[in-house]
């Protein structure tokens, strides 16, 4: 589809992919298999611009789009999808809200370091009682003086062990619901922070998710990210961009899926002739290209549209919703086509499957990309 991308696009998308191939697919899976947070790549990353493609330079930013973005987290993730997350989560729910939101003096103060890889970012929105049910937050943000102070606790925050700066979204007014929560800047070094639990995942290993605990954190009232009890439209916003990110991680997977289940096809010999020659095996391959290629139009469209800055959120959920679905698929189907070795560490399809069910739990379960879909359908 590359008729669809501009020479740029298409220059940044192979930088990215010979990247990936060199530095990230040698190491992805001993970092997996050992929970290793893959700092020197991410390092690499920064310094090649990977970590702020789609914001401006005058930020230290790489001053591209997003569409730029969406094809290099697709690249990254067709090899390790926990390096593609790690840097979607900080690009898209950190760097985004910062700078869709901030202040000058906040974008001056947090983007350069974000933007270069200096410092790593996470988003804390979920907690025990709040998944789907973002208005449940029970952190509280309470006014004292010039600060905030901030108690409660965070689940499944994605680089939170590593991350410098957070995002995190807090009660400012508990008994109004989502119109009583606002959003914050929150630094790792703030008295009162600390981390809690780190979870032992199903897939994408190399990624942290980690409990955050704030106990009389103190905020200063400049870190208010947006308006008081604009929490929510922050959090929600910001969760568009985010899921075209995760729908471009799932592309990742689909697509290696598709690749490693061509080749295995064409080398393995059952009854003295290449699998690949069997109808059976010949139509898994074709329904799941065909279904990648229709994750990736629609992700594409949506990229396209966030560019040029329209409504959007639609059709992010649509993007999301059948990218990590069709990643679930194709996983599936590959392990299939592999047969018992698919089902070993021998052969890297048993990870995809692993790293492709994430895909429909996070930045909004797939009910709950169903749920957004049908309200823009019946407004």
């Amino acid at each position: 589809m590359d008729y669809l991308l501009t020479e740029e696009q298409r220059m940044l998308r192979d930088m990215v992919s010979k990247f990936a191939k060199e530095k990230i697919a040698p190491v992805a899976s001993e970092n997996e298999r050992n929970h290793r947070f893959p700092w020197e790549i991410i390092r690499e990353a920064g310094e090649l611009g990977l970590m702020g493609i789609a914001y401006p330079q005058e930020y230290g930013g790489a001053g591209m789009d997003f569409v730029s973005y969406f094809l290099a987290i697709e690249e990254i993730s067709r090899w390790c999808a926990s390096t593609g997350v790690i840097i979607s989560a900080h690009s898209s729910l950190v760097c985004d809200p910062i700078y869709r939101f901030g202040t000058e003096e906040q974008k001056r103060k947090y983007l350069p370091e974000l933007l270069s890889g200096k410092k790593i970012g996470s988003f804390s929105l979920t907690e025990a009682q709040a998944g789907s049910d973002a208005g449940n937050t029970k952190t509280t943000a309470t006014k004292v003086g010039n600060k905030w102070i901030l108690n409660g606790s965070k689940l499944f925050a994605t680089n939170g062990a590593e991350a410098d700066v957070f995002v995190l979204i807090a009660s400012t007014d508990p008994g109004k619901k989502t119109k009583g929560v606002s959003a914050f800047i929150v630094e790792k070094d703030m008295p009162g922070y600390r981390i809690g639990k780190l979870e032992r995942k199903l897939g994408i290993r190399a990624s942290s998710t980690a409990e955050i605990i704030l106990e009389n954190v103190e905020v200063p009232e400049e870190n208010m990210l947006g308006e008081l009890n604009q929490g929510f439209k922050v959090a929600m916003v910001t969760l568009d961009g985010g899921r075209l990110g995760i729908a471009a991680q799932a592309l990742g997977i689909a697509r290696a899926c598709i690749e490693d289940s061509v080749k295995y096809a064409k080398e393995r010999v059952q009854f003295d002739q290449p699998i690949a020659n069997f109808q059976a095996i010949q139509w898994m391959l074709a329904d799941m290209w065909m279904e990648y290629n229709a994750a990736w139009l629609l992700t594409w469209r949506a990229s396209v549209m966030k560019d040029k800055g329209l409504p959007y959120s639609a059709e992010a959920s649509l993007a999301k919703l059948k990218a990590s679905e069709v990643a679930m698929d194709a996983a599936r189907k590959a392990i299939q086509i592999h047969g018992g070795y698919g089902y070993t560490e021998d052969f890297n399809v048993e990870r995809y499957y692993r790293d492709a069910k994430i895909t429909e739990i996070y930045e909004g379960t797939s009910e709950i990309q169903r749920l957004v879909i049908a309200r823009h359908l019946l407004k």
